[in-house]
């Protein structure tokens, strides 16, 4: 145990550290405007040059900065969390090795780089998905993985298109006419970026990779793997104006943000409800970057690292106080027992409906005035709106049912805040969720914007938000007396709380068709007339020619005479 606290204050020490020198970094980059490219040369081929690069500017500095403290946070976290378990000093490498593999991926600006990165992230996803090994672990992970290999296909696909322009650092090509002239490059790197955020049709594999422990997901829904797509996208952004695929990428980010809402209303695990509400805020993310606003997105990642990291380990000190349970259902009044847990995850949930001057309050609100006073199409735009109420109704929903409602726990359950290594970086990242927004709105905009909107439009944002709160919290207060309500609905309920029936389009959906073809080949083609005429065909062929072959050579007079008729004949005719 003890070598297992040294790790966790270790790691807290070298990755703050870590976090403080990007910080101050960032902050000197962005008052000289100044910005480092290092490049060591590995091979040249063909006019081509292969590079091992690196770019410190401003903004990978700073999403460097926030991954490094938000791993700390929940590095120091996993102390407690994880303090039973058997394998804990392989977890904590596990998770550094995450960190090491985004850490990668933000520092380069060549596209050869970001695949190691990129790489890295899912295999290291893969095994920490997996990390408790049953069943439901190994199916997530392998979907978790498949989903993820498609993502890889498409960043190779972009290194072969972009080895026509004579080296992959896209940094020196993304502004340039040369690099939009490559036809497909565009739909690669936005379907890479997609498969790695989950928008749909990708989306199935982000909930199911909640089977990993609560401090992966933490990290890993917060500020790495999912963000990592949104990042890739804000480094292409320029290439991608203007394009149709950039339209394509509008609406299906804003229907994975409908979808995730929806179905988080629907769900009673409390790991996938925030799963589902970090997929409805990546879903805002892709829209307001679609829309041709990479700093904006930039903006309401960093924001959405704090108060999500923070929901999610206030989620994983409920679940581990209150004997593993994840079903919100069995919680309720946890407020008398854990108030520092249930205040953080009040914070948590109000940062994320927007609540004015907490972290989410200041990019959220920001994106929807930009998003109104744009040109979004009206489809879009109500899918928006919608999905602003549902976030609103989702939380409210959550803090019903988990919170405020009747305690539903057995009578001897013991629950309390007490393990200060689980409380310590709540409290760290509950300032963050408070003070982190209006900081970075100073950083990243010196300049405010100005946007004028009609009265109308300047509430809607609020008006939504208000009506989804009330919805959320007293609709729940009314199904605890009409529990079998929804079996009047049932086909709406379970398309709505299934996630669009995508996670069953994901798995049998996909792999169906291939094995059911398989089956049939093997039925009708392996073991029937391919069979016939291959392998045993062949076989029967060759063994009756090897027959005649042998009684041919068994120097027998009657065979030698036969032969010997047979060639006169042969000779007779030649002559004649």
């Amino acid at each position: 145990m003890l070598w297992n606290i040294k790790m966790n204050l270790s790691s807290l020490v070298f990755l703050l550290f870590i976090s403080v020198i990007s910080m101050l970094s960032s902050l000197k980059m962005l008052l000289s405007g100044s910005s480092y490219y290092i490049e060591w040369e590995i091979m040249t081929l063909n006019s081509c040059s292969l590079e091992m690069t690196l770019i410190l500017d401003w903004m990978s500095m700073m999403f460097l900065s926030f991954v490094t403290f938000i791993s700390s946070m929940v590095l120091y976290y996993s102390g407690g969390y994880m303090s039973g378990d058997m394998n804990m000093n392989r977890f904590m490498y596990l998770v550094l090795g995450f960190v090491a593999s985004m850490g990668f991926l933000i520092i380069s600006p060549n596209i050869v780089s970001i695949l190691l990165g990129w790489d890295g992230l899912g295999l290291v996803s893969y095994v920490l998905v997996i990390y408790y090994q049953n069943e439901k672990s190994a199916n997530a992970g392998m979907l978790t993985a498949l989903s993820n290999r498609v993502g890889d296909v498409a960043i190779l696909l972009s290194i072969a298109l972009m080895f026509q322009l004579g080296g992959f650092s896209f940094l020196f090509y993304v502004d340039s006419l040369s690099i939009s002239g490559i036809s497909g490059l565009a739909a690669f790197i936005i379907l890479a970026g997609m498969t790695k955020s989950a928008q749909i049709p990708f989306s199935a594999w982000l909930p199911a990779a909640m089977a990993a422990p609560t401090p992966v997901s933490a990290l890993v829904h917060s500020s790495t793997l999912v963000t990592a797509g949104v990042y890739l996208l804000i480094r292409f952004s320029p290439m991608l104006e203007g394009t149709f695929e950039q339209t394509g990428l509008l609406l299906l980010a804003s229907l994975t943000m409908f979808m995730a809402g929806l179905g988080a209303n629907f769900e009673m695990d409390l790991k996938k409800i925030i799963a589902l509400s970090t997929l409805s805020q990546l879903g805002v993310m892709m829209s307001v970057l679609a829309l041709g606003f990479p700093g904006l997105a930039f903006f309401h990642l960093l924001a959405h690292a704090l108060f999500k990291a923070l929901l999610f380990m206030c989620a994983g000190s409920v679940i581990h106080s209150v004997g593993d349970y994840q079903d919100i259902r069995v919680m309720g009044s946890l407020v008398k027992f854990m108030p520092l847990s249930v205040a953080s995850i009040n914070l948590a949930n109000l940062a994320l409906c927007g609540t004015p001057f907490l972290a989410g309050f200041y990019s959220k609100d920001l994106i929807l005035e930009v998003a109104f006073s744009g040109s979004l199409n009206e489809v879009c735009f109500w899918l928006l709106v919608a999905s602003t109420g549902l976030t609103v109704c989702y939380s409210f929903r959550l803090v019903y049912y988990t919170l405020s409602g009747d305690f539903n726990l057995s009578g001897v359950s013991v629950v309390s805040d007490e393990d200060g290594v689980m409380t310590l970086p709540m409290i760290w990242l509950g300032l963050g969720a408070v003070f982190g927004g209006a900081c970075l709105s100073w950083l990243i905009f010196p300049a405010p914007y100005m946007i004028c909107l009609s009265f109308e439009f300047k509430i809607l944002a609020l008006a939504v938000s208000v009506v989804g709160g009330l919805v959320g919290y007293l609709l729940n207060m009314l199904t605890v007396n009409y529990t079998l309500a929804s079996l009047n609905n049932y086909f709406i309920v379970i398309f709505a709380g299934s996630m669009w029936f995508m996670p069953f389009l994901s798995t049998r959906g996909v792999s169906n068709l291939f094995l059911e073809g398989g089956s049939l080949y093997h039925q009708v083609g392996d073991s029937g007339w391919s069979e016939f005429y291959g392998g045993q065909g062949a076989y029967f062929l060759f063994i009756k020619g090897f027959n005649y072959l042998q009684v041919a050579q068994d120097n027998s007079v009657k065979m030698c005479m036969v032969i010997f008729v047979i060639w006169l004949m042969v000779l007779s005719m030649i002559v004649v």
